[in-house]
């Protein structure tokens, strides 16, 4: 990290991926070439979780290289009267994996609904047995965070 006065540490870190709306993981497809994708993500322990289709873009990419960056951006404050943006990230660095035990697999998408639909988990039992078999369920496991608190300038952005 450039500015070493922005730095937060591990727990601030933590806090901001488990306060963020959403985050982007970022990968490098089969040919090479960057991909970013925003998830719907949920942390337990030191395992960032996220649910998809079973196949497209992102999983072959995953398949061919399970390194990946996660963004995490939380409390965007635009100042507007002084041509600044205030906001919180957490940037995570990990390996993602599949998730194959079934319990491991509910016990993720629980997390991930009461995170993002906590008035609707009286649904949550029969979309998992409806569903469930067409769902991937996996983990990045948080191999390394920074995290930064930052006041930018609109001249810094660039």
């Amino acid at each position: 990290m450039r500015r070493k006065d922005r730095e937060m540490d591990q727990a601030f870190a933590l806090d901001v991926i488990d306060r963020c709306a959403y985050a982007v993981m970022s990968m490098v497809s089969p040919d090479g070439s960057p991909y970013g994708v925003p998830l719907s993500i949920v942390r337990i322990d030191e395992y960032i979780y996220f649910h998809c289709a079973p196949e497209g873009r992102k999983l072959e990419a995953l398949r061919k290289n399970p390194k990946v960056s996660v963004s995490c951006v939380g409390n965007v404050k635009p100042l507007t009267d002084e041509f600044t943006t205030e906001f919180e990230s957490a940037i995570v660095l990990g390996t993602a994996e599949r998730v194959e035990a079934i319990s491991e697999k509910i016990e993720a998408l629980r997390a991930i609904c009461l995170r993002y639909t906590p008035t609707h988990m009286d649904a949550f039992d029969s979309e998992v047995a409806r569903s469930l078999h067409r769902t991937e369920v996996w983990k990045i496991h948080i191999d390394e965070v920074s995290s930064k608190r930052k006041k930018i300038k609109t001249e810094d952005q660039g």
